[in-house]
């Protein structure tokens, strides 16, 4: 992560001020921290729209637009549904930037393939209509630590993430 003295969360806020840019989040693993650390900002209404916490299939179904087929063969933890979420979010809210998670944050819920720490974070961009510039790209982590620690690791690599594709 970055050795920045102001911490991710307000970088990113300038950033996306600057940009004239809005967010929204889909949060499974994280639960809501990511809203959380980005409405910690003063001003964070300038640029954040809405967060979605989808924990469940159904939820990211109904709320995100992911596929019953992605989920069904590769399971919530994974690139293509990460993908659909950082999509759907971008979609259903309207905004410039969609961000997702989805993780197994432990102790419990890991296999060999995909230990606990393992995350997949979303982000999807909005080009502008007929530019063939809108995009989605996923990243893959693994992360140590407690259940707490290893959300907050998430959390900000996901805000990191944004602000990587910002620049």
């Amino acid at each position: 992560m970055s050795t920045d003295a102001h911490p991710i969360e307000e970088r990113l806020a300038d950033a996306l001020k600057n940009a004239g840019a809005t967010i929204a989040t889909a949060e499974s693993c994280t639960g809501g921290l990511i809203g959380s650390l980005l409405t910690d900002v003063s001003g964070s209404s300038d640029y954040f729209d809405r967060g979605f916490v989808t924990y469940s299939y159904d939820a990211k179904m109904e709320h995100l637009g992911v596929t019953r087929e992605v989920l069904d063969e590769h399971g919530a933890v994974s690139e293509p549904v990460a993908r659909q979420m950082a999509r759907g979010a971008r979609d259903v809210s309207g905004t410039t930037w969609g961000l997702a998670t989805t993780g197994i944050a432990g102790p419990t819920g890991g296999t060999s393939e995909k230990p606990v720490g393992t995350v997949f974070i979303g982000v999807a961009h909005t080009g502008e209509w007929g530019t063939g510039d809108s995009y989605a790209t996923v990243e893959r982590y693994e992360f140590d630590g407690s259940r707490a620690e290893i959300k907050a690791k998430i959390a900000r690599q996901a805000l990191v993430d944004v602000l990587s594709e910002l620049r």
